[in-house]
């Protein structure tokens, strides 16, 4: 059951204006200064025009009434780029937090969220945010400041007349306050709308190749046909109500207008009321309407700004990985033995069990403010382990991890093997604290995981995944994702080691070579390798490989088992494995199955004591049944 999504208010988004109080401040300053211009302008008038009515001098109130407009027209304009500036930084200042905290969630939350939906939050929601400040708070606050002065003038010049007036706004305002209430529900509508498709868009262009091979394009455009008519449907409900806002307004002020100018003339005509008054009240009228229309489409516009700051929020509110790491750092490295950082560690798991789903009804307890357009089961991809491809959520009742124990030597080599399934990836992904162990525990030369700061954990750590992610970018830029500080003769060196030095030579821009979106422009074994070049760069004590030689070819796959011989002499080394002719020299197997541990020993005595180890052994033609 999914948590009821929180409600942002004005107070959450106060904080992202810290650090732009001083040019605030003069936003402010000048604000007043342009609304007491437009104020002073009809006084002006209607000096001007009783004036030339009773046949005296106007000169001056001419010259005043230029120099009030064309003053009016620069702090206006100053007004309008000072907010836009400040608008942006703003927003900027929004986005770096917001990715700060998305790369700082725990993966489980990528696994419920779609990369498509975080991505429109970033982007789509954030703009928004900016018509909060450009159009929404300072609009009304100039409105409210105008609307009051324009109020007491009107009132001064005639009170009858103001009734009238005061009678069509209360009716129009009234109407626009009981659409706003929908408003909001209705943009949070929208987008969710635009996120969901923008998810659906990003799931068809990351896998064209995929698509096109499968001539399935027709189909995948109409997956994401269906999540853009939702969200034009949605639009177009917004729309409406957006469209009800001022034709309300507009009626009731019109409406007013027409009765002021008839009950106005009878005025003048009977000598109860100067041409110039008149005149003055009808400008002010208008500068009545115009603060209205401008507080009403700016609550219009803080409605849509909050219903982002929604789904921002949502995504702020989550707790970072690291949040419970507070104090860890100087325990961790009190409790650690001397010397632990710069040599190989010992890995224990003890009595260790797992199962996604047991993580993810925690999560759900736990979680606030997640709404049904990114939710599980709301039309979205079941997330999926790292096991193999193995969707977690399969069955709730078998763990993928259950009651495993065993001891990885420092300094060893150790391969995990089994059936497809059976948890290997699973036990990489709790040593990365990707994900915590449901039961039992995890220790690095005795050290209990939780009790060492991740970043302490995995700067210990090289891993290399079965899928070799490569990062959009250069050859360099992937090859120092571990280890900024490289020099480019290091690249290279490490680039021959795996094989790959002819990469960099194969055009002018050698290690500034363009990879491509997601290193299209890489071979699976070249993507493989590249990960390898990555790991041994990091020269990290624990080494974690997960089907490090699935993609590549024999010749290949000799030249990095003598690399990972030489990378693991000072190394820990744990390898998930299907070839066991890759690990058969290791000093230690560890056989899974159906999450548990079957079988462990060396390759010969698994011969001898593993049925499951001697039946894997014999399909791959490792020994003779």
């Amino acid at each position: 059951m999914q948590p009821t999504a929180q409600r942002a208010t004005l107070r959450e988004f106060f904080p992202y204006l810290r650090g732009h109080v001083r040019i605030l401040v003069v936003v402010a300053v000048v604000s007043l200064i342009s609304t007491g211009l437009s104020i002073a302008q009809p006084l002006m008038v209607q000096q001007l025009v009783n004036s030339v009515s009773a046949s005296e001098p106007a000169t001056v109130f001419i010259w005043l009434l230029v120099a009030i407009t064309l003053g009016g027209a620069v702090f206006g304009a100053a007004q309008s780029y000072l907010l836009q500036r400040t608008a942006e930084s703003v927003v900027l200042g929004v986005r770096r937090s917001l990715v700060g905290q998305l790369l700082s969630l725990p993966i489980r939350e990528f696994d419920r969220r779609r990369v498509g939906d975080l991505i429109s939050r970033v982007g789509s929601d954030t703009t928004l945010m900016r018509s909060v400040i450009t159009s929404g708070l300072f609009e009304i606050v100039s409105s409210i400041l105008m609307f009051c002065a324009a109020v007491v003038l009107m009132v001064l010049i005639d009170p009858l007349l103001f009734g009238i007036t005061l009678s069509a706004v209360v009716v129009g305002a009234g109407g626009v306050l009981f659409l706003g209430r929908l408003i909001r529900k209705r943009s949070r509508d929208v987008q969710d709308a635009v996120g969901s498709m923008t998810a659906a868009v990003e799931r068809g262009l990351s896998g064209i190749r995929t698509i096109k091979a499968s001539v399935a394009e027709e189909r995948e455009a109409a997956v994401i046909d269906v999540e853009a008519t939702t969200a034009f449907r949605a639009g177009i409900a917004m729309a409406r109500l957006q469209a009800a806002v001022q034709p309300i307004m507009s009626i009731c002020i019109q409406g007013a207008f027409i009765v002021v100018l008839a009950v106005g003339g009878i005025r003048v005509a009977a000598g109860e009321l100067l041409l110039g008054d008149l005149i003055a009240f009808i400008l002010y009228l208008f500068l009545l309407v115009m603060p209205i229309g401008s507080a009403m489409g700016a609550f219009v516009q803080i409605q849509s700004g909050l219903a982002a700051l929604d789904r921002i929020q949502e995504i702020a509110r989550l707790e970072p990985e690291r949040a419970d790491e507070a104090g860890l750092v100087q325990r961790s490295a009190d409790s650690m033995p001397a010397g632990a950082a710069a040599r190989p560690g010992t890995i224990e798991l003890r009595d260790v069990s797992f199962s996604y789903a047991a993580t993810d009804d925690d999560d759900d307890a736990a979680a606030t403010g997640h709404s049904g357009a990114t939710a599980i089961g709301a039309g979205q991809p079941t997330p999926r382990s790292p096991e193999d491809g193995v969707a977690p959520h399969g069955d709730v009742d078998q763990p993928v991890l259950d009651g495993v124990s065993f001891t990885v030597p420092a300094g060893s080599r150790t391969a995990l093997v089994g059936p497809s399934g059976a948890g290997k990836s699973t036990v990489l992904a709790l040593l990365e604290r990707f994900y915590e162990p449901t039961d039992g525990s995890i220790h690095v030369d005795g050290v209990a995981l939780p009790d060492l700061p991740r970043s302490a954990l995995r700067s210990r750590i090289g891993l290399v995944e079965q899928e070799a992610p490569v990062l959009s970018g250069t050859l360099a830029d992937n090859l120092r994702l571990a280890a900024p500080e490289a020099s480019d003769d290091q690249l290279r060196r490490v680039l021959a080691a795996v094989g790959l030095d002819a990469l960099g030579d194969r055009s002018d821009d050698g290690l500034d070579l363009n990879l491509g979106e997601d290193g299209i422009r890489l071979s699976g074994g070249q993507r493989q390798r590249l990960a390898w070049a990555r790991v041994i760069l990091a020269d990290r004590p624990l080494l974690l490989m997960d089907e490090p030689t699935s993609a590549v070819d024999s010749r290949t796959e000799q030249l990095l088992q003598r690399t990972l011989g030489e990378a693991s002499r000072d190394r820990t080394v744990v390898v998930v494995a299907h070839r066991l002719s890759t690990v058969a020299d290791f000093d230690q197997i560890v056989v899974l199955d159906q999450g548990r541990v079957a079988a462990t020993g060396t390759h010969e005595e698994l011969l001898d004591s593993s049925e499951l180890y001697r039946d894997m052994a014999s399909r791959q033609r490792l020994v003779t049944v």
